[in-house]
């Protein structure tokens, strides 16, 4: 296993993330699998040298928290993970039960911490940008968690680039804890993050921690241009549909199907060996439904991609609608 510093700081981790999205309850998503099923696949990472893990607070309304924090229990020492969690998104019917408002983040830290079966979280990130409460309150309540030893630190996930900006430009203002962390959206297939927000974060220091680093699973080539596929997440998946069906982007997996044959690799390791090739990504956030996969991703450490090779992954590339921090 490779570790790379997150950021500007001087916490370590692997350079494959698992995301821990994927197991919970089925309730939540047909794809998503049971705690019985899930921790296999922890057991797994750490077993390969994985130290990073990463879910989030709506998860399954926070059974992913509760498994996770299960199985890290069970398989690994709790200093030697690095555990993320993320706060934001509805987890009840209540007109305080989400956002980013201090007595949101002052309640669900702590409830997330309690479902985790742990005092403190490594990193507790945003899960989105909240229109409704002052930057200013978010990062001073952010920065009071970290102070009472319930984060180490801080990031934030799907945003606007002005917005990200916004909020690094109020911690500085303050004294607060800044953001060391940006979790995107970043893949071959959508790549908008490229323009603006990528540059900033290595100029901030930010690492970069992206999600669907696969396209949802698109990029493995399974999916069908009159909708669908042979998986239960491509059966039933509509953002996927949403957001990558263009006629480029069915081009552009055929491309990495093409040279994955080439290579004598999976599809999985070219997506992911180009995601790790970009500047400033510290760890793409890899979900696994199945043992071969998780094993195949962590093997994509050793793809190392020419720059022609990027080139013809890259050049058929199409701007896509901004998806993400709405």
């Amino acid at each position: 296993m490779d570790f790379v510093r997150l950021g500007s700081t001087g916490l370590k981790v692997s350079r494959i993330c698992l995301g821990m999205m994927t197991y919970g309850s089925p309730d939540w998503h047909p794809w998503t699998l049971d705690e019985a099923a899930a921790r296999p696949f922890v057991k797994r990472a750490v077993e390969r040298g994985v130290n990073f893990f990463d879910t989030a607070d709506m998860y399954s309304r926070g059974v992913s928290e509760e498994i996770t924090g299960r199985a890290l229990k069970d398989f690994a020492t709790r200093d030697q993970v690095i555990v993320a969690t993320k706060v934001c998104q509805p987890m009840g019917d209540g007109p305080n039960d989400k956002g980013l408002s201090r007595k949101h983040l002052l309640d669900g830290i702590d409830a997330s911490l309690r479902r985790l079966g742990m005092d403190y979280v490594d990193l507790y990130q945003i899960h989105r940008f909240d229109y409704d409460t002052p930057i200013e309150e978010t990062m001073q309540t952010l920065d009071d968690i970290v102070r009472a030893g319930k984060a180490r630190y801080i990031g934030a996930s799907s945003m606007y680039a002005w917005q990200f900006g916004k909020m690094l430009a109020a911690a500085d203002k303050h004294g607060w804890t800044r953001f060391v962390s940006m979790q995107n959206h970043l893949n071959l297939i959508y790549r908008e993050e490229e323009r603006e927000m990528m540059p900033l974060c290595r100029a901030e220091g930010v690492g970069v921690i992206p999600y669907s680093p696969m396209a949802r699973g698109f990029l493995a080539g399974d999916r069908k241009k009159q909708g669908g596929g042979e998986t239960t997440r491509a059966k039933s998946d509509k953002l996927a549909a949403k957001f990558y069906f263009a006629d480029s982007d069915f081009a552009i997996a055929d491309r990495v199907g093409d040279l994955a044959t080439r290579r004598g690799v999976s599809r999985m390791q070219i997506a992911l060996a180009w995601v790790l090739s970009r500047p400033g990504v510290a760890a793409p956030i890899v979900g696994a439904s199945k043992l071969n996969h998780l094993d195949e991703a962590i093997d994509a450490l050793t793809v190392k991609l020419t720059a022609e090779e990027c080139t013809y992954l890259e050049e058929l590339y199409q701007p896509h609608t901004v998806v993400g921090p709405l």
